[in-house]
């Protein structure tokens, strides 16, 4: 039981619920101003990609991730375009934002690598690890807060920047008011339009941190489809969270524990086919035991583009 749980499954657990933590952030800042995204998944795979490209072109990781940034910052551009200029319907938009993604980036592998399935340049640096002074000479939280990469430590303070927003700025008010009633908002003479702008392309910003962190952050290299459903169970902690900064983290804390502990459960020996289902299973299941109606009719009445 010892070799299963210790202090460095729970760092771990800390560098695979990064992607997840990001994209989820995203997709609570979409659903607070009335847009459920479901590009979460395509906007990841991008950032992934975009950040490879970027790296093996530029160099170095910081124009990298800039590189990835704009990228991935076009995209849901044109996702908010669709979904509020156009008033298409936003859950359609999402899935082919997803399926534009995973062909974009196929194609692209072998269009500026020659290469399939995956890339790999071993002269290519990825996000460094710091081990911050003080801090990783504590007994417990030194094994567990060091030899991460700064989108780990950024992750968690965008969660706290979000809630100081969201519940103690007038800004933030008025960003939760235009989710909740558009029609009031605009009565009042907020620009509803512009706070779902912000939105969209703050989640296209975050899940390129995402798509980073799980390119150059946990390994060095870009594989098709190597999100593998992480902004789909994103899409669950933003649900499951209620689309709270705090709440998304405590779901993205569970589903990256559960990542975490199936990548353990490989190196007992353990079937690879059983331990790589378990971060579905448990997505599954929080679903499953998920009873609150609400976001459900918001999904409905956003995807009927009746904005």
């Amino acid at each position: 039981m010892e070799q299963l749980f210790d202090l460095a499954l729970i760092n771990s657990a800390l560098r695979v619920l990064t992607p997840i933590l990001l994209a989820a952030l995203g997709g609570a800042l979409c659903s607070r101003v009335g847009l459920f995204n479901v590009g979460l998944e395509g906007f990841m795979l991008l950032g992934a990609f975009s950040a490879v490209v970027g790296n093996h072109f530029f160099g170095n990781v910081f124009y990298a991730i800039l590189f990835a940034i704009a990228i991935v910052s076009i995209f849901s551009f044109i996702f908010a375009y669709l979904s509020i200029n156009l008033q298409a319907n936003v859950i359609v938009v999402g899935i082919a934002m997803n399926a534009l993604a995973a062909g974009l980036t196929t194609f692209s592998l072998r269009a500026l690598f020659d290469v399939k399935g995956a890339f790999y340049d071993n002269t290519m640096v990825g996000l460094p690890k710091w081990n911050i002074p003080f801090i990783k000479d504590i007994p417990v939280l030194g094994p567990i807060l060091t030899g991460l990469t700064p989108l780990v430590y950024l992750s968690f303070l965008i969660a706290g920047l979000m809630w100081y927003y969201f519940y103690r700025t007038k800004n933030g008010f008025r960003f939760l008011a235009v989710g909740e009633n558009p029609l009031a908002a605009q009565s009042m003479g907020i620009r509803v339009r512009r706070y779902q702008y912000g939105a969209v392309l703050a989640s296209g910003v975050l899940c390129a941190l995402a798509g980073a962190q799980l390119s150059l952050g946990q390994v060095t290299m870009f594989t098709e489809g190597m999100t593998a459903g992480r902004g789909f169970i994103a899409l669950v902690a933003t649900m499951l969270g209620q689309s709270g900064p705090l709440g998304v983290t405590a779901a993205s804390l569970l589903f990256g524990f559960m990542d975490a502990l199936s990548i353990r459960f490989q190196g007992l020996a353990l079937p690879t086919h059983f331990t790589q289902m378990l971060p579905y299973v448990v997505t599954i299941l929080a679903m499953f035991f998920f009873k609150d109606k609400s976001f459900q009719k918001d999904a409905l009445k956003q995807g009927s583009s009746s904005r």
